[in-house]
């Protein structure tokens, strides 16, 4: 017996120190181990004595000792046999039990065959495989914007997998420069960017081509960037050709631009190195738009710039000998640009810039000729004063009509007087138009919608103010009302305006309820 008991308690102890072993290595908790041990003795206890019975299993964490045991629930009527006992015969072996307790029955240990040591085996593998990719997940997921190393380990479908040592990583093949060949066992430097937890495993995605992975690299080269001294405000890439920097100094003393490209290069040079000789634009940030993009477009010049702040567009004017320059090969100059400010960039040369003011100049003039009935040099003067409709002449000041050069008060009333005439004709004509189309008199009365722009909406199919209100701000602009001059705030204005009647609507019912009431009460009174 003695005998027994010693070869036990040796079974015992190498239980706990396979334990500790296995927690060592996969680098999860020991406590985690034992209960996957405790998981599966249970699991073998089940089996060898049934099923539906309560068997549970403990490891003394310190002796390694198991104990097996079968719990029996007390009722007052049996349901299943073998998983309940009654009061009395509870009593029996325990005086004080009462209903709802459960008696606990030592069982005698589990020797294992083959069969059920290996499912054994394959209990703890799987609970160890899952305590495992929890904490890979848990310690992945916090480094989300780091830059990792890794050896490539395998080719999968097209993609890379990065062996990080106590993990794997994916590196797909969007995410690896063009033109970059990796072999197994090369050394790789990556940023992370996702984690995700997946039925397989947690999925740790790396990238070589995230904008990020740039700004980290720079990071780690330049000491002012990691010290706080320099920020990188953004960053464009086109991965394995080009790509612009923004940076921001908050020290007056030290040049951003200068502290990243570093003594002869050798800062800038390091990072061009790591992503593959990517040609890299270091430039100064700047709060300003206007300037933020004329630095971005470097190397070529900008004569100027227009902004239209509701679109985020911006026409840039270039030289015509800029022009190449400024679009880059296949546009790449230009498109890195835009990605680094956030607005849409349209280029033109100087001579594009002033055939189009020609042009717009002619339109206006013929408009204010034919409306005014005056010749091409007023109406020209009138333009270049910033006049382009009758409706600004008709309803300005005459006091700063006749501050132009070469008007004087009594030109510029008579001015004045002839816009006004042609403003309500022409209003009675959109009027008369409008009625013609069916569109509602109640969207007439909108502010912010002058007669054209209601008629534009009728030919459209915009008659009533449901159908005006259904439309979004953005979709009123470009698509019904895309040469009117409203910018987005009056566009949500005049929508709103349109759907006042559909909370009116809701609030007429309770209205009703509360006059129904009142009458009732009268009446009982």
């Amino acid at each position: 017996m003695a005998a027994t008991e010693a070869v036990a308690t040796v079974a015992y102890q190498e239980l706990i120190q396979v334990a500790d072993a296995v927690a060592r290595e996969k680098g999860i908790e020991r406590e985690t181990v034992v209960e996957a041990m405790e998981q599966a003795i249970q699991h073998a206890g089940k089996r060898k004595y049934g099923l539906e019975l309560d068997i549970r299993a403990e490891i003394d964490r310190q002796t390694g000792a198991v104990l097996l045991q079968r719990f029996i629930e007390v009722v007052e009527e049996i349901e299943v046999p073998g998983c309940q006992v009654t009061l009395d015969e509870a009593r029996t072996q325990n005086e004080v039990a009462q209903l709802g307790d459960f008696i606990a029955e030592t069982l005698p240990p589990i020797e294992f065959g083959r069969i059920a040591a290996q499912t054994a085996k394959q209990v703890i593998v799987q609970k160890v495989r899952e305590a495992e990719r929890e904490r890979q997940f848990g310690e992945y997921k916090d480094r989300i914007g780091e830059i990792i190393n890794g050896l490539v380990k395998r080719p999968e479908h097209g993609n890379w997998v990065i062996d990080l040592g106590k993990a794997e990583a994916m590196l797909r093949r969007d995410d690896c420069l063009p033109r970059e060949i990796l072999r197994r066992g090369d050394r790789v430097r990556a940023y992370i960017y996702d984690v995700r937890p997946e039925p397989r495993g947690p999925q740790i995605f790396i990238s070589r081509t995230h904008p990020q992975f740039m700004a980290k690299l720079f990071a780690q080269e330049v000491p002012e960037i990691y010290d706080g001294i320099i920020e990188i405000k953004a960053v464009a890439r086109d991965p394995g050709s080009r790509a612009k920097i923004a940076v921001l100094s908050n020290d007056s003393a030290i040049d951003p631009v200068g502290a990243c490209v570093g003594m002869r290069g050798s800062r800038v040079q390091a990072v061009v190195s790591e992503l593959g000789g990517e040609k890299i634009d270091i430039i100064p940030w700047s709060p300003d738009t206007a300037t933020f993009v004329v630095n971005g477009l470097q190397p070529a010049e900008v004569t100027k710039v227009v902004m239209d702040e509701d679109d985020r567009r911006m026409e840039v004017v270039v030289p015509d000998d800029q022009l190449s320059l400024a679009i880059g090969r296949r546009g790449q100059n230009v498109r890195l640009a835009s990605q680094l400010v956030g607005w849409d960039i349209d280029i033109m040369t100087e001579t594009d810039e002033s055939e189009r003011r020609i042009e717009e100049m002619r339109i206006r003039s013929e408009h204010l000729m034919e409306a005014l009935d005056v010749d091409d040099v007023l109406a020209r003067l009138l333009v270049t004063e910033g006049f382009s409709e009758a409706d600004e002449v008709a309803y300005v000041p005459v006091g700063e009509l006749a501050g132009i050069d070469g008007l004087d008060e009594a030109i510029a009333q008579e001015l004045q007087n002839r816009a006004l005439s042609f403003v309500e004709d022409r209003d009675q004509k959109m009027d008369a138009r409008r009625r013609e189309l069916g569109v509602d008199d109640a969207i007439a009365e909108i502010d912010g919608l002058s007669p054209s722009m209601i008629v534009q909406l009728g030919e459209k199919g915009i008659k009533t103010l449901d159908d005006l209100g259904d439309l979004a701000s953005d979709e009123l602009l470009k698509d019904y009302l895309p040469e009117s001059y409203l910018n987005m705030d009056e566009a949500n204005t005049i929508i709103m305006a349109a759907r006042a009647h559909w909370f009116d609507d809701e609030e007429a019912p309770a209205e009703e309820t509360v006059e129904a009431t009142e009458a009732e009460e009268e009446t009982a009174s």
